[in-house]
Order: structure tokens, then C-alpha cells, then sequence
């Protein structure tokens, strides 16, 4: 995608750009592709953030993993150095369901902001939130955490599972305080074209018909409500219809 392309679906919240998704989706809607377990943006006044997936493993409660290899944290960075941005930082944590330290904190998220990266999603902890938040690093994360333990990189660029959703180097990722959405190369060439038509499809439909009602009586403004309804499924059936029959 180009930049302006990621900038336009920074400007919707996730739940917008999965109303585009689901129209467009050859998976699942009720269960692929976004979080199924609870996860909290630390970050909210951020707004989304949108990015390609950078991936790592890492288990801050075994002690082994950095005498197993002291170099890995610089391997890691010039893994993320190769690979474009705008990146988000996927961190599975293999503690979990523990916490036993964290991945991230101010010098990691200063690092990863210098690499490209915008943000993070990780079923691990985060530490130091204000100085993260002024470096304009965002995290969508389980829960705080005080110290870091042995955290190391433990392997990258791989699939990752978090929040009960694996994820891929490179997919597109879509987060906030609602949660986020991975979503495959495939979808991606279709998603802003799907979220545009779908809000606008209810502003001009349902909310419009849920807000116009002064003056009316209930019979009314239930009549006016399934019309509206009525109208949008039209559209999105007529706007959809050839990628459906495509399936």
C-alpha cells in the first residue's frame, strides 16, 4: 500500500476498517483474523495505529536464552532495519500465561521507533508507559509489569500467536483500543476501497435513519429504520456481489 493509502485508514477506527474487512474476507468474520482474547490499549489518546507485522518470540522467565545467544538482540535489530515501514512489532511471549517480565520498556521503544516501528501488539507486559507514550511508541499489550527479567529476543521473522491469533511477518495490521485486525495480502488490496463504501454505506443508511427523527412518531421512525435497513444490505450486496461470486 502507499503511504497515503495507510494514512487514509489510520483516520477509522478498527471496528470501522473490519466492517469493510468482513465484506471482502474469504475467512471467517466471527473468528480469523482479529483478537479473540481481551487486550488493552495502554495507549488509547494515540488513536490507531497501522503498520506491517514484525514478529518475535521471546520468554523473559528462562534465564538460558541469552547465554544461548549473547549477540541476539543485534541480530534482531538488523532484522528489523531490513524490512520497511511503517512496522508494528508482534511480540508472542512464551511465559504466558505468567508474566514474569517484559520485552518492552523507554529503550526498546525509543530502538524499535528509530527502526521504523509504530507501535506494538504483545500477550506479554509493558513497562515504563510514560516514557513509551513520549517516545510516540504505542502499545496494545496484557497487563504492566516492573522489571524486564532475561528478556532477549528469542527467534523473529517467523508466525506468532497472540491474543488467540496467529500472525505472519509482513501481513497489515490495523489496532486500538478496540483491538486489532491482521489482515492478508490478498484482503489488503481491497480494504480501503470496502471501509470507505461500508461507512459511508451507513451514514447514508442506517445512522442517518436513526438520527433524522425528530417530529416523528415511533410508527414512523420504525418504518424509517427498516427502509433504512433495507437499503443498506441493497447496497452492500450490489457493491460486493462480484468478489462473492468469486468465491
Amino acid at each position: 500500500m502507499e503511504i497515503s493509502e495507510l494514512l487514509e485508514l489510520k483516520r477509522w477506527n478498527t471496528p470501522t476498517i473490519y466492517n469493510g474487512w468482513e465484506q471482502i474476507t474469504r475467512r471467517d468474520p466471527a473468528r480469523d483474523g482479529f483478537n479473540l482474547e481481551e487486550c488493552r490499549d495502554y495507549m488509547p489518546q494515540m488513536g490507531p495505529m497501522v503498520g506491517y507485522a514484525v514478529t518475535v518470540v521471546c520468554e523473559p522467565g528462562n534465564p538460558s536464552h541469552p547465554r544461548a545467544n549473547p549477540n541476539a538482540a543485534a541480530e534482531y535489530r538488523a532484522y528489523l532495519a531490513s524490512v520497511p515501514g511503517p512496522k508494528i512489532v508482534i511480540v508472542q511471549d512464551l511465559d504466558k500465561p505468567l508474566t514474569l517480565g517484559s520485552f518492552w520498556g523507554e529503550v526498546n521503544a525509543c530502538t524499535h521507533a528509530a527502526l521504523g516501528c509504530v507501535g506494538t501488539i504483545t500477550d506479554g507486559a509493558i513497562r515504563d508507559v510514560d516514557e513509551m507514550t513520549s517516545a510516540g511508541f504505542k502499545a496494545i499489550a496484557r497487563r504492566f509489569c516492573v522489571g524486564h527479567a532475561h528478556s532477549t529476543p528469542v527467534r523473529w521473522g517467523c508466525e506468532v500467536e497472540v491474543f488467540g491469533t496467529k500472525i505472519q511477518p509482513g501481513q497489515l495490521i490495523h489496532a486500538d483500543k478496540h483491538g486489532f485486525i491482521a489482515v492478508t495480502d490478498e484482503e489488503a488490496k481491497l480494504l480501503l476501497d470496502a471501509s470507505r463504501f461500508m461507512d459511508s454505506n451507513e451514514c447514508n443508511t442506517v445512522i442517518a435513519a436513526a438520527r433524522d427523527t425528530a417530529g416523528l412518531s415511533k410508527e414512523q421512525i420504525l418504518a424509517q429504520m427498516s427502509e433504512a435497513a433495507s437499503q443498506f444490505r441493497t447496497a452492500a450486496q450490489e457493491r460486493f456481489a462480484e468478489a462473492r461470486a468469486e468465491w
